[in-house]
């Protein structure tokens, strides 16, 4: 899926980032993929050892077969879903707006459009010792209105986009003819 299909961009506009999560964050999701892999296959060591006729009838051994790949199959399913948040998961910064395209569940899309000049504050919060090691973070961007503000999560190299947004902030502000 192609950026343009999602987002139209306005005449003259340049997308300046695509922003996505850091990858370090969908390790945990692999890490959890993977144990919920290896549990079916040492159950099954585990009670053949202990029973080591238990499988011998084709009943027992059909049902232990449906039941392992449905176990498998939801688990393969689960992945995918958590893939999909994570990777279409995404933040566009242009010189005119910010783009938040924000991936719920696999049918469930938001997107949110901000535009620079109503860029109040900028917020960056690193927590913890392996965002501060790999340098990702939390960027919040605050509009005047209440209700209106984007989040980047788990972005790489925040206080280099916090900078960025505030210059670009800036920039359009002086392009609509509004002063600080």
């Amino acid at each position: 899926m192609a950026l343009t299909d999602i987002i139209k961009t306005k005449v003259d506009e340049k997308i300046l980032f695509v922003l996505h999560r850091h990858s370090f964050t969908f390790l945990s999701v692999v890490l959890l993929f993977l144990i919920l892999f290896i549990i079916p296959i040492a159950l099954y060591f585990m009670i053949t050892s202990i029973f080591p006729h238990v499988l011998d009838s084709t009943n027992t051994y059909t049902i232990t077969i449906l039941a392992v790949s449905v176990y498998y199959l939801s688990t393969y399913v689960f992945f995918y879903a958590a893939f999909i948040d994570f990777y279409l998961d995404m933040w566009m910064i242009t010189d005119d707006r910010i783009i938040d395209v924000e991936q719920h569940s696999l049918f469930h899309r938001e997107i949110t459009e901000l535009e620079l000049f109503r860029i109040q504050d900028v917020t960056t919060q690193v927590q913890g010792v392996l965002p501060t090691l790999l340098n990702y973070g939390k960027v919040t961007v605050k509009t005047a209105s209440n209700n209106m503000g984007v989040v980047f999560h788990d972005v790489p190299n925040p206080n280099h986009i916090r900078n960025q947004l505030i210059q670009l902030a800036e920039q359009d502000r002086k392009k609509h003819g509004i002063s600080d």
